[in-house]
């Protein structure tokens, strides 16, 4: 949605580094609550598991660059 959303401003010419800036926010908060959401749903959760496959997944595109090179 976020990269949608720059998409559009950018062909619209209305892009800025504002929006840039509040989408990003709107983003990282998302991500927030998703956790929370998380952590309230499941009491057992293995928060180290949790976070290494968030951190993993975020950095996939880094790694397959890093194994193509």
């Amino acid at each position: 949605m976020f990269a949608l959303s720059l998409w559009a401003a950018a062909k619209a010419g209305k892009a800025s580094v504002a929006r840039f800036f509040a989408g990003e926010l709107i983003k990282v908060a998302a991500t927030l609550a998703l956790l929370a959401i998380v952590a309230g749903a499941f009491r057992e959760l293995n928060w180290l598991a949790l976070l290494a496959g968030l951190f993993l997944a975020l950095k996939a595109n880094l790694f397959v660059i890093l194994i193509k090179a």
